[in-house]
């Protein structure tokens, strides 16, 4: 709250309006539903619907709760408040705010709308001690279920069922019960970036990639990881020799005041020259917290600079339409002199 106002004072705003769920949390710490924040200089009011106003005054007892749906909608209720407070200007997340929102707002709202981008979110992308712990932890939740799906992971079995059973791992292993989409694919499939798991069975020879991680205390692990089932082929041992590589340089150039375009050109220094450099993508990592996707983004057009206390990932890959893809993914702390890995899977070829 110290810096938001700070930022509020820098710039002029006399409110601020907070939409962004994963924002509301972060700054109030709130876990349920349908809430904002709205700041001025000297109040913090938490706008919310009846069915939650006893868990926010439970969560949030330094806010003023306020019912927003007795208003008819959110704009209404905003007004209200920017009235009641004096408020000649309200800051509030482009974004995010959906256009109704805004129709509502802009019509019934006397005081200056301001947009704004990224404000809550650039707080977010250094992270604190006790973040630092929960993300910690769920790497760690994430790669012991990343030895037991191995266990599970057969000819026969179905994407969709290894995908149902990476989930269950993770939350048997002590995550929260609220995962997000897991990508689990194989064979020639696994050059789709996001493929959906699917009824198809795995079979002898395919690739099968595992992209996913799970949620520990509201904070989030984001892992990839390739096995080969059976022996792997001479074309399926280059092209993972070659990620490794790529993930390793970059994991070794990243630490404190580094640029993310940078990072970036040292992941493709490894395939130029190659066959492979058309099959590589340009995003290779991000920041990831209370949110899977957090600046500072990695690729060769970031204007991101890497900082100590970032978490973020390193995921360059390698995708060959018809044949298959590689990826191997790390999530790791940003420190002053260099980066901790905080997923402990194995990075070597495995042959199941």
């Amino acid at each position: 709250m110290k810096r938001l106002r700070e930022v509020m004072e820098k710039n002029g705003w006399e409110g601020f309006l907070v939409t962004q769920p994963i924002n509301v949390n972060y700054v109030s710490h709130y876990t349920g539903a349908d809430s904002y924040l709205l700041f001025t200089r000297s109040k913090k009011y938490f706008l919310t619907d009846p069915r939650y106003t006893e868990q926010a005054s439970k969560e949030c007892p330094d806010y003023e709760i306020f019912e927003w749906r007795p208003f008819g909608s959110l704009g209404k209720a905003v007004a209200h408040l920017t009235d009641q407070e004096g408020l000649s200007n309200l800051a509030y997340e482009a974004s995010h705010l959906t256009v109704s929102q805004y129709r509502v707002m802009e019509a019934d709202i006397r005081a200056e709308l301001v947009p704004t981008e990224g404000v809550i979110e650039e707080f977010r992308s250094v992270k604190s001690p006790e973040e630092i712990h929960c993300l910690k932890a769920a790497c760690e939740i994430a790669s012991r279920a990343f030895e037991q799906i191995l266990k599970e992971i057969r000819v026969g079995v179905t994407e969709k069922e290894l995908a149902a059973k990476l989930s269950l791992f993770m939350v048997m292993e002590g995550a929260d019960t609220q995962p997000y989409g897991n990508i689990l694919i194989s064979g020639a499939r696994t050059s789709l970036l996001h493929g959906i798991p699917s009824e198809k069975a795995v079979e002898y020879g395919d690739l099968v990639l595992m992209d996913y991680g799970c949620q520990y205390h509201g904070y989030l692990s984001d892992m990839t990881r390739t096995v080969v089932v059976g022996r792997a082929t001479s074309r399926q041992r280059e092209v993972y020799a070659l990620e490794q590589k790529m993930v390793q340089s970059v994991e070794d150039f990243l630490k404190d005041g580094v640029s993310a375009a940078d990072a970036y050109s040292e992941s493709t220094k490894v395939i130029e020259g190659t066959e492979y450099f058309p099959y590589h993508y340009t995003g290779i990592g991000h920041g990831v917290g209370m949110f899977v996707h957090e600046v500072p983004f990695m690729g060769p057009k970031s204007g991101d600079m890497v900082r100590e206390n970032n978490v973020m990932t390193v995921e360059p890959g390698i995708y060959i339409p018809g044949w298959g893809g590689i990826r191997i993914e790390d999530q790791g702390l940003i420190r002053k002199d260099g980066f901790e890995n905080l997923i402990s899977a194995p990075k070597e070829l495995i042959e199941l």
